[in-house]
């Protein structure tokens, strides 16, 4: 069975990568977390950033201790160079990004390695993984 395109659409241009292709790569950098070692990296000063959107956070509850920092300006904020960053920024910051299911998430925290924060990384499975696990969690503020 081939595949077929909407008509006058074009195949995709040489070099460009499928989001399941972007995902692979950038969790193939990354040292992925389980909501335990996350909470046990947070008790010893890693900095967890909830990067959902009000609405998500509103919905589902809140991290307690996390710092939300919504997806939009994540890079500014953790960019030691930004004259946006945050107190926190640095190069040899421990952040533990995390999003509703750990997908979004991890694209975030390549981004953050490719600005020279390497030590970043995500929770894997994300807030609903931490929840599950049976980790604190308030409702949300927002």
């Amino acid at each position: 069975m081939t595949a077929t395109r909407p008509a006058g659409q074009a195949g995709p241009p040489p070099g460009s990568l499928t989001i399941d292709q972007m995902l692979a790569a950038a969790r193939a950098r990354l040292d992925r977390l389980s909501p335990r070692q996350a909470l046990q990296e947070a008790r010893e000063g890693a900095l967890l950033a909830d990067i959902r959107p009000a609405a998500q956070r509103a919905a589902e509850g809140e991290i307690p201790g996390a710092l939300v920092v919504e997806r939009n300006v994540l890079e500014w904020r953790f960019d030691p160079a930004s004259a946006a960053r945050l107190p926190q920024a640095g190069y040899d910051l421990r952040v533990i990004v995390f999003c509703s299911e750990g997908y979004t998430s991890s694209l975030a925290a390549a981004a953050l390695q490719d600005l020279g924060v390497h030590r970043a990384t995500d929770l894997d499975g994300g807030f609903r993984a931490w929840q599950a696990a049976g980790l604190p969690v308030r409702p949300s503020s927002a």
